[in-house]
């Protein structure tokens, strides 16, 4: 027998209230969704954009994978955060390096998840390399505009 029945309801605090609020919101607005669209067309430049920088280093430089993602990684992080911040969230009127560190924070948490997921295709599962980044940075992608749109850019 459990104390289900006897259990209180918790209130729910504030701050959770309000993020829940604001998200739900954010998810019924149009606009939010046209930022999506120009998020993953950003994001997809800056792919194809980590992926020819990475080739390039793995197979004409015979640069090792792992630093050969960091550099794709830099890369493409600055080609995203200009456009992000000039195009998707138009956010020019916020202070250019609190984006940028805030920017930084976020893809460098979603390129963590990136090398694991790297790292387990490629020495987990045997994958090659280059299909692995590829499935990766997918892998990290929602995380990172989540990341941006609440925190980044926010307005």
């Amino acid at each position: 027998m459990t104390d289900d029945a006897f259990a209180v309801p918790v209130a729910e605090a504030p701050a959770r209230r309000r993020k829940r609020t604001r998200v739900r919101s954010a998810l019924r607005a149009p606009a939010s969704w046209l930022e999506l669209i120009r998020f993953g067309a950003v994001g997809a430049s800056g792919y194809v954009v980590n992926l020819v920088v990475f080739t390039l280093l793995v197979h004409a430089a015979g640069v090792d994978y792992i630093v050969a993602a960091v550099v794709a990684f830099v890369v493409a992080l600055v080609n995203n955060f200009v456009w992000n911040r000039l195009w998707t969230f138009r956010a020019h009127d916020g202070h250019t390096g609190f984006q940028a560190a805030r920017f930084v924070v976020v893809s460098l948490a979603a390129f963590a998840f990136n090398l694991a997921v790297l790292y387990a295709l490629v020495e987990g599962a045997g994958m090659a390399k280059v299909p692995s980044q590829a499935l990766a940075i997918a892998a990290a992608t929602p995380m990172n505009f989540i990341g941006n749109k609440l925190w980044s850019f926010k307005t």
